[in-house]
């Protein structure tokens, strides 16, 4: 069990340097280069740099520290953890890669599709792992921790804002270009985390005498409700609460965790699951 967690740990580790990496690579090398408005801090420092004249990449570091903060005060810690590795990350990576890297000669259509592309591999590697890159993702999840509103619309809603924040400075030719990086970033962005998933999940009943302290581990950490079955032991008479709960493939061996750290006697039926319909899996879950 423990060389499981610290297997996925270190996987988790790397997933999020190489995405954030593969993300800077993006910027530094045709977003930045080719004045491509897009979604994201870098969408941003692009619209302002006409009116302000401020060093591009320069921009999205300092903001990128200010919107972590921002989480941190009204995400909690939780978050900070999780996204901290890759937020600070990204300045360091921005900065090295700027002196070194060179933007290739190319149609700044062909600029827009490969930096969205390449962008949002490296995105759909950090958020993989239950983490963020920062930036401009951290709006979207305050708005969502107070309103309810799908987090998928609010970022939606964020990157149209941001290229539409072009047109007063570029016109509507680079803000259509700006949405070819757009929608192959979102488009990566799928591919990326259905990548290996397919449609299965985890169907785990839990019997264990400590069931109440795994059923408040799991809501906390993982955001998936239970059912609570009651039963009785064929041999004992001794009546048992049997704990259901479906969690997605990414999921299943941090549940393993959370039994073993509470009853490392527990008894645990797993069976696979392709066909969930309802909160968490047709629909986001209202955390």
């Amino acid at each position: 069990m423990n060389r499981i967690s610290t297997n996925k740990q270190a996987a988790d580790i790397i997933s999020v340097i190489a995405g954030t990496f593969l993300l800077c690579v993006s910027v530094e090398m045709f977003i930045l280069p080719y004045h491509i408005l897009s979604g994201g801090l870098a969408g941003i420092s692009v619209a302002l740099y006409p009116f302000f004249h401020i060093n591009q990449t320069l921009v999205i570091n300092i903001m990128d520290i200010l919107l972590l903060g921002l989480g941190t005060v009204f995400l909690g810690k939780y978050f900070f953890l999780t996204t901290a590795l890759s937020a600070l990350l990204y300045p360091v990576f921005n900065y090295i890669l700027e002196g070194i890297i060179i933007a290739p000669e190319v149609d700044p259509l062909l600029a827009s599709f490969y930096g969205g592309l390449l962008g949002g591999i490296g995105l759909g590697m950090v958020l993989r792992t239950g983490s963020s890159t920062g930036g401009m993702d951290i709006p979207p999840l305050i708005i969502h921790k107070y309103t309810g509103i799908k987090i998928s619309l609010l970022v939606l809603a964020t990157d149209a804002l941001t290229v539409l924040l072009g047109y007063f400075a570029y016109g509507v030719t680079d803000v259509l270009i700006g949405l070819i990086s757009v929608f192959s970033s979102s488009y990566a962005i799928g591919r990326v985390l259905s990548a290996g998933e397919g449609l299965v999940s985890k169907s785990v009943q839990i019997i264990s005498d400590e069931w109440e302290k795994i059923n408040e581990s799991i809501s906390a950490e993982l955001s998936r409700g239970t059912t609570l079955l009651h039963g009785q032991g064929g041999y004992s008479g001794n009546e048992k609460i049997v704990l259901l709960c479906v969690v997605s493939s990414k999921q299943y061996p941090r549940l393993l965790e959370i039994i073993n750290r509470h009853d490392p006697e527990a008894f645990v039926i797993t069976t696979d699951a392709t066909d969930m319909h309802g909160e968490g899996f047709t629909y986001p879950a209202r955390i």
